[in-house]
């Protein structure tokens, strides 16, 4: 580990039970435990598992300017939803419409809000918005992540209330005197809750919920099971030069709420029609197609891979590519592994996996 690598509070429990570490945004954070991804992954499916996720931003956005802040630089709408809610959107480049992140807000207070940025983007995040330093909260809290089909039947064993929490739901809680704010949102296509406690109760709450049964699960497992869900990754299916168009994600802008940062470039794309579109490839056997491998359609070039990976529910492999709008889903197309090798595949619509 490098010094400049930032560590969660959960770091020593961490390493304590085994995990593998890996830098991953800035941050030292666990890729597996010693059950391995694939176990992981298939404990998120049938039962329960908790992510650090520590790493994740919070940018505390607060007062009586905050909703205005936070709709004159977000693509979505919070009007449509109210406090205790959370929300799904994007911050875009005012030049080309690309995404800079895609971000979840949770509406905790009346005038207050947590944004959640990724990893690697939190001051952007913070500047696009207009807040000073304080309001990056990140190195004062954990956020455990808890998923899947059993999750809140364990977590109603260590802290009822935070079960209760709806899906995209934000609520204040206590837990055995910590304060709490509980989200019910994830990143697994599984359901779930995270749970934003004080730094320095984290391993109290995180020791309570293995001992209920929620096994830890790291950031491999985290990587294949939004791929299942066809979730986007910051870096891969979002970044520079990509736009919400693009990534299939126009329900996120909100068209009619007036200006946003990037609008204008957004409305030109919109209008002309978009070049590429994000689409899935499911492909022949166990061998995993890996981001940035080109797209054959009959032969020729048609695109690239972001994302891809074998899958554990399916039995086979997946991935994420951008294709021009005309290849649709049955389409056969060839995944190019290297020079003269290719994998078979064929489009397929997303999500890969539902719950």
């Amino acid at each position: 580990m490098t010094a400049d690598l930032r560590t969660s509070p959960l770091d020593r429990a961490h390493r304590s039970i085994g995990a593998k570490l890996t830098e991953f945004g800035g941050w030292d954070m666990p890729l597996s435990y010693p059950a391995g991804t694939i176990a992981e992954h298939t404990a998120c499916r049938t039962g329960a598992v908790v992510f650090d996720v520590s790493h994740l931003g919070t940018v505390r956005v607060e007062g009586a300017d905050a909703l205005d802040r936070l709709q004159a630089a977000l693509t979505n709408d919070l009007t449509r939803v109210e406090p205790g809610r959370a929300q799904y959107t994007h911050l875009l480049d005012p030049d080309d419409a690309s995404v800079l992140d895609d971000i979840i807000v949770w509406w905790t207070d009346p005038d207050g809000f947590d944004v959640m940025p990724n990893a690697s983007n939190t001051a952007r995040v913070r500047d696009a918005l207009g807040v000073g330093p304080q309001a990056d909260v990140t190195a004062s809290r954990a956020i455990l992540a808890v998923q899947g089909p059993a999750a809140r039947e364990r977590l109603s064993t260590v802290f009822p209330e935070a079960s209760a929490v709806a899906r995209f739901h934000v609520a204040r809680l206590q837990w055995n005197g910590v304060p709490a704010v509980v989200a019910g949102t994830g990143y697994t296509g599984e359901d779930g809750v995270e749970i934003a406690v004080p730094a320095a109760d984290a391993t109290r709450l995180w020791d309570g919920l293995l001992g209920a049964g929620v096994e830890p699960a790291g950031l491999g497992a985290r990587d294949t099971l939004r791929l299942e869900a066809g979730l986007p990754l910051h870096g891969h299916e979002l970044g520079p030069g990509i736009t919400p168009l693009q990534a299939g994600l126009g329900w996120v802008v909100r068209w009619d709420k007036g200006d946003f940062r990037g609008r204008a470039a957004l409305e030109s794309e919109k209008a002309r029609g978009v070049a590429r579109i994000l689409r899935g490839i499911a492909t022949e056997g166990r061998r995993p197609p890996r981001g940035g491998q080109p797209v054959l359609v009959d032969g020729a070039p048609a695109g690239e891979t972001t994302s891809g990976n074998f899958s554990p529910t399916l039995g086979h492999g997946i991935a994420l590519a951008f294709l021009p709008p005309e290849v649709g889903e049955g389409t056969a197309v060839e995944i190019e592994l290297r020079a003269g090798q290719t994998l078979p595949g064929r489009v397929v619509p997303l999500p890969f996996v539902t719950r």
